[in-house]
C-alpha cells in the first residue's frame, strides 16, 4: 500500500468518526430540547409574581389557538406563544375559548387565563351566585348563633 492511500483511509475514517459524533451530539442536543419544553409545558409560571398587571384582551369570534396565543405573547401575559398552543391543544379547552373582553393578569398561569376565557356568563353567574349564597348561609348562621 502506499502512503497516500493509508492517508486517505485515516483521512476518511476520522471523517466518519466526526460525522458519527455530530449526529449524537444532535441527538443529545435535541433531545435536551424536547425535554426542557414537555417540561415547561406542565410547569410553565406566570409571566409575574402576584399580584402583577392587569391587561384587557379582546377575543374575536373565530380567531384561532394560533391567533390567541400571539396575542397574549404580543400583551405581555405569555412568554412563549407555541407553549401556549401545545397547552392549549392538551388542554380540556381546545376549542372552548369564548369571544369577548377578558381582564387577564400577568400573575395568571396559562390554565387560569384558559378557564377565565372558556367560562361563559352563565357559568361565571352560577359561580357568583354560589358565592353569594355560601356567604348569605354564613351570615343567617352567624345571625342564629348570635339570638
Amino acid at each position: 500500500m502506499s502512503t497516500s492511500k493509508i492517508v486517505m483511509k485515516i483521512v476518511s475514517i476520522s471523517f466518519s468518526i466526526l460525522v458519527f459524533v455530530l449526529i449524537i451530539f444532535g441527538f443529545f442536543k435535541l433531545g435536551g430540547f424536547a425535554y426542557d419544553f414537555g417540561y415547561r409545558v406542565f410547569t410553565e409560571q406566570p409571566v409575574a409574581k402576584e399580584p402583577g398587571k392587569d391587561v384587557i384582551v379582546q377575543i374575536e369570534k373565530g380567531m384561532s389557538g394560533d391567533e390567541i396565543a400571539t396575542l397574549l405573547e404580543d400583551k405581555g401575559l405569555i412568554t412563549d406563544a407555541n407553549l401556549f398552543r401545545v397547552q392549549l391543544k392538551l388542554s380540556s379547552y381546545d376549542g372552548k375559548l369564548l369571544p369577548g373582553v377578558y381582564t387577564l393578569n400577568t400573575s395568571m398561569t396559562a390554565k387560569e387565563m384558559m378557564q377565565c376565557m372558556a367560562a361563559s356568563d352563565k357559568e361565571k353567574d352560577t359561580e357568583k351566585s354560589s358565592t353569594e349564597k355560601k356567604s348569605t348561609e354564613k351570615n343567617s348562621e352567624e345571625q342564629s348563633s348570635e339570638k
